[in-house]
């Protein structure tokens, strides 16, 4: 059965998305989307206000899918958040401005017909701002995984030998991040000897000291030795100073020093062919 909402809306379709399209017109500049073309806006408009039309006649999967499909393009094409919940307030605002307009505007049939309307834009905006969020979730999540890796990557340069370069301040959080890359790396490469390279740490104190033994230590359990390269003249002073010892750990000043030393150390060596 046709309820009085539906058949409003189906009499006054035409007026609705007029209007409608005149306010967002007006607010574009709010939406945040100056740059987009006219042609564009005016097709995306006409694809919303039909879909918002449209969800009022249809229920439960069907009316998901279709707002989830709206709202995924949205997002793939990069259209801000406040272009949905601006233009359903609009549309809101629009609609019952009309009715009150209307001729058919007893108390009883405004207050019922508001009611249902605060349901129909309600669920519209709970399903897109759903869709929003987990897209937003997924993307920082995914963003965090990478950035995590990136912080401390373990790079296989020869075969048994890697390098994990450390740039940047560590703290707990990232020592951890570190532990974890060092070990699943020397698993995932079968690293004999990995070189862990401070070149690119600023502070070397014996907070950080103690996380690279603790890493150096553990990478020790599953079978690599670890050198530790990029020993700055002022880190080394300060490792002095500070009484850290890491006479465990084979070090080198530099990078390819470290190398050179991970060759010895696994049978290699490299050879000029032009000195043959």
């Amino acid at each position: 059965m046709e309820t009085q909402l539906i058949s409003l809306v189906k009499k006054n379709t035409e007026q609705i998305i007029s209007e409608w399209n005149k306010q967002m017109t007006i607010h574009r500049g709010e939406l945040q989307l100056q740059n987009t073309s006219d042609e564009d806006f005016g097709n995306s408009n006409e694809e919303f206000v039909r879909l918002i039309i449209k969800a009022l006649s249809t229920s439960g999967e069907e009316r998901n899918i279709l707002i989830k499909d709206f709202a995924k393009k949205k997002i793939i094409l990069g259209w801000p958040i406040i272009y949905l919940t601006q233009g359903l307030h609009l549309f809101k605002k629009v609609f019952i401005r009309l009715i009150d307009e209307g001729d058919d505007n007893s108390c009883s049939l405004t207050l019922k017909t508001f009611n249902e309307v605060d349901d129909w834009v309600g669920t519209i905006t709970h399903l897109l701002m759903k869709e929003y969020i987990g897209s937003w979730e997924h993307t920082v999540k995914q963003q965090q995984i990478a950035l995590r890796e990136l912080s401390a990557p373990v790079i296989p340069v020869f075969e048994g030998i890697s390098v994990l370069p450390l740039i940047g301040s560590i703290d707990t959080e990232r020592a951890r991040q570190i532990m974890e890359n060092l070990l699943n790396g020397i698993i995932r490469h079968e690293t004999k000897v990995v070189l862990i390279d401070i070149t690119g740490v600023p502070m070397v104190d014996a907070m950080v000291a103690h996380h690279i033994i603790r890493a150096a230590e553990a990478a020790r359990l599953i079978g690599s030795m670890t050198i530790l390269v990029g020993i700055r003249p002022e880190i080394a002073q300060t490792i002095i100073h500070s009484g850290i010892n890491l006479q465990q750990f084979m070090t080198c000043s530099s990078l390819r020093n470290g190398i050179t030393l991970a060759l010895q150390m696994t049978g290699k060596s490299i050879v000029d062919r032009g000195r043959e």
